[in-house]
């Protein structure tokens, strides 16, 4: 009888405020280059790093998340730190969807600016024992080469997109067309999340 092949999850985690373009083009490049069955986006409830910063409420970004992932069938979001509340610790998360999926392999999906931080996070050494690290590339870093964690490097586009520029140009009433999804950008306005 032939063995069955584990499925194999991407976990792409976030702020998502907003989602744009360059985390759309992240997750299909680790769906292409690792053959991923999906990935989950994980938008934080509180994340450890950006407690100081104020956020669009949790429902706004769910929604708009959504709306960027809308149509592509591996791509899918999870409510699990949202519902959890409180800061969003990666290692619990991680635990959450091992009992979850028990039988797939993870994939812990990071840009660079993360991965430079990684080793002050709770529970590094237990979160590569559950998942695998990916990393893409940001300007600016590039010390993956000899790191003390197994790493896959993704090898898609630098992209120089970052949802803190996103949110500034639609404070301003700048154009965000072709840095976000259409919808994104129709719910941003419809909202008028950013502005003031």
């Amino acid at each position: 009888m032939p063995q069955k092949t584990k499925s194999k999850i991407g976990i792409f985690g976030g702020t998502f405020d907003p989602p744009h373009l360059g985390h759309l083009i992240i997750a299909q490049t680790a769906v292409e280059d690792l053959e991923l069955d999906k990935v989950l986006f994980v938008p934080a409830a509180s994340p450890p790093h950006k407690t100081d910063r104020l956020m669009a409420p949790a429902s706004h970004r769910l929604a708009m998340l959504k709306l960027a992932i809308k149509g592509n069938k591996k791509f899918e979001a999870s409510v699990l730190e949202l519902h959890r509340g409180g800061i969003s610790y990666t290692i619990d998360t991680l635990r959450s969807l091992n009992e979850r999926y028990p039988d797939a392999q993870l994939f812990l999906i990071l840009g660079e600016d993360n991965y430079a931080e990684f080793h002050s996070w709770k529970g590094p050494e237990e979160i590569v024992r559950l998942a695998s690290l990916v990393i893409y590339h940001r300007s600016g870093y590039g010390n993956v080469k000899g790191s003390r964690y197994p790493v896959t490097e993704l090898k898609g586009p630098l992209l120089e997109l970052s949802s803190t520029d996103i949110r500034m140009k639609a404070s301003r009433g700048q154009s965000i067309r072709y840095f976000v999804p259409k919808d994104v950008a129709s719910y941003i306005k419809s909202k008028e999340l950013y502005i003031g």
